[in-house]
């Protein structure tokens, strides 16, 4: 059966992983990004390499038009059946290098971008209802800074828990998924594996197989959940971590 599915941030790193697995499988294609060129090249490849029908539009979730970007999505490929919400991320440091813009433009991109989002899918996923994947990170319970970031990720754990159980009415199932730290290439990870080998070697003491997650596990893990098989899921959060311990390089 063929699927209409949106992926949020899925230009690149996990988001456009999540975007390969699903366009391997048959599913049509929407995705979103910041950046012109990351998008043309993420759609190219998803069209050339996977013969997918894919829609692509840059937008800056968290205050753009995503609105309007899923009604277009879902013209396009006539409908939406799953949606995919990865972009995210953080602005600014700590405490006292933080500033109040810091702290609203990390909640829209990780609270706000959903809410909307989910909000403007409602309507098109029809009676037999769908499937969402908030991605959310270990982050979220296993405390590292900036704490901006880490209160973000523990919300989408309660939005998942929460619009599980208001959603569940109209068949629409929502799971967070939570990565561990992964190893992207040209990432943070990346660079400091390249840069400070002693504090890489340091930091995979965090997991117990010495190895960084990688992002097509993430990835297969968010098509599982998207899928038919993972149909008795639902409010559930999902590492997919190695079992990583502290998050961050240096320590809680």
């Amino acid at each position: 059966m063929r699927r209409a599915v949106i992926v949020t941030g899925g230009s690149r790193g996990l988001g456009f992983a999540i975007a390969k697995r699903l366009a391997q499988q048959g599913d049509a294609l929407a995705l979103c990004g910041r950046d012109v060129e990351k998008l043309r090249s993420a759609t190219d490849e998803l069209r050339g390499e996977c013969g997918a029908e894919v829609y692509g539009e840059t937008l800056d979730v968290a205050d753009g038009d995503i609105e309007g970007f899923i009604e277009r999505s879902a013209d396009a490929l006539g409908g939406v059946h799953g949606l995919v919400l990865c972009a995210g991320g953080a602005s600014g440091g700590g405490l006292t290098a933080s500033t109040p813009q810091d702290w609203r433009r990390t909640y829209e991109l990780n609270v706000g971008h959903p809410s909307r989002a989910l909000r403007s899918c409602l309507p098109y996923f029809g009676v037999s209802g769908g499937a969402v994947v908030l991605v959310s990170s270990i982050s979220g319970w296993k405390p590292a800074p900036p704490a901006q970031y880490a209160a973000a990720k523990a919300a989408q754990l309660s939005l998942a828990a929460t619009w599980a159980r208001e959603l569940g009415q109209y068949s629409v199932r929502i799971n967070a998924l939570s990565p561990g730290s992964m190893l992207v290439p040209g990432g943070t990870w990346d660079r400091l594996r390249v840069a400070a080998p002693e504090a890489y070697a340091g930091f995979q003491q965090e997991f117990p197989a010495r190895e960084l997650v990688e992002v097509d596990e993430v990835a297969a893990t968010a098509r599982f959940l998207l899928s038919e098989e993972a149909r008795g899921i639902n409010g559930a959060n999902i590492p997919a971590d190695r079992a990583q311990n502290a998050p961050t390089a240096f320590g809680y």
